[in-house]
């Protein structure tokens, strides 16, 4: 482990984990945007050099190394996590056991860290964790065809390790908000205030996709944008709910930020828009002309997205903390995706 600053006091910080990806170096951005100076950057690699000056302090290391969270435990008082390190979808079904031991168990240690700085602090320490809506599973098409908008009870059978992983760390999120140490007798008076967003696939128009399941519509967009074809590994009926990075971002700050007492779940589902893949396509194709895309599904892939919803209900994270999209699907494409593509691809 690696830090870029030490000291004898414990500083105030909001831990942000997985700081190097894409997500996390918007949310960084955009916390110091709202006034936040100390962010302390958690990940496996160094962070970006144009955002070390955001943080207060970069550490390099393993959210499974102990060492390393005891170190954190030691040096800051940390009041808010973002919990982004996940080892993702695709590579999860490779090596599922490696998954476990970073998505899980991982998460379980930074919720010890989180409970262990809330009684030090003698306060709730926030801790906000990225679920998915791969946490569903819907057994067959004609199923979710008959379902409609999938209320966040529902088809809770994942059939990817991800989906499994993000499943588990909800449930362990919400023991360790609401029933840790439950039979103590000095149960702390204060603890883990978990708070989760289930995002669907998430559309960013500056991160090159990378073969995740959902990546069929940044990657339709991508080939159009380089002049390639593109064969879709889904049906073009396949149909689930999108969003775009920005408001990913924003949804997750703007949780955190919302009162205590005006949340009745620790775990929301949001959404943006919900276009069938054929619809992204002819999007696609109003914007690059010459685009050459077509519907080549790949069984195993297909059935993965075929298990996940069309729809979500998201009334309860617009009526507790005032979610709402920046982003339509049509103002996704043309204010925000195509330009941003289109300018990367030109210059």
């Amino acid at each position: 482990m690696r830090s870029e600053r030490s000291g004898q006091s414990r500083d105030q910080a909001i831990l942000v984990t997985g700081a190097n990806g894409e997500f996390g170096h918007g949310l960084i951005r955009a916390l110091h945007q709202a006034g936040h100076r100390h962010i302390v950057a958690l990940d496996l690699r160094e962070l970006d050099p144009e955002l070390r000056p955001l943080c207060r302090d970069v550490i390099v290391g393993d959210i499974v190394d102990r060492p390393v969270l005891a170190r954190l435990l030691a040096v800051y008082e940390i009041h808010e996590i973002f919990h982004l390190a996940a080892l993702l979808s695709t590579r999860g079904e490779f090596t599922p056991e490696a998954a476990h031991e970073v998505n899980v168990s991982g998460t379980i240690n930074l919720l010890q860290l989180a409970s262990n700085q809330a009684a030090t602090q003698g306060r709730w320490v926030k801790f906000l964790f990225p679920s998915s809506i791969a946490v569903y599973g819907i057994p067959d098409l004609e199923t979710k065809v008959a379902a409609d908008r999938i209320q966040s009870d529902q088809f809770l059978e994942p059939t990817t390790m991800y989906g499994c992983n993000k499943l588990a760390c909800e449930h362990h999120g919400r023991y360790y908000a609401r029933h840790y140490q439950q039979l103590a007798k000095d149960r702390p008076a204060h603890g883990v205030d978990f708070r989760s967003i289930r995002f669907p696939g998430v559309i960013s128009a500056f991160t090159m996709p990378s073969g995740g399941t959902s990546d069929y519509a940044s990657e339709m967009i991508h080939a159009a944008a380089r002049g390639s074809a593109y064969h879709s590994f889904v049906r073009e009926d396949t149909r689930i709910p999108f969003i775009t990075m920005p408001d990913a971002i924003g949804a997750l700050v703007k949780l955190a930020a919302a009162p205590h007492e005006s949340l009745r779940r620790c775990v929301y589902d949001i959404a943006g828009f919900n276009p069938s893949a054929g619809e992204i396509a002819e999007l696609v194709r109003d914007a690059f002309p010459n685009a050459e895309i077509d519907f080549q599904p790949d069984l195993a892939r297909q059935r993965i997205v075929d298990s996940w919803p069309a729809e979500v209900d998201d009334a309860q994270a617009r009526a507790d903390w005032g979610w709402a999209p920046s982003f339509d699907l049509q103002s996704a494409f043309a204010d925000y995706l195509v330009p941003n593509i289109r300018e990367h691809y030109s210059s």
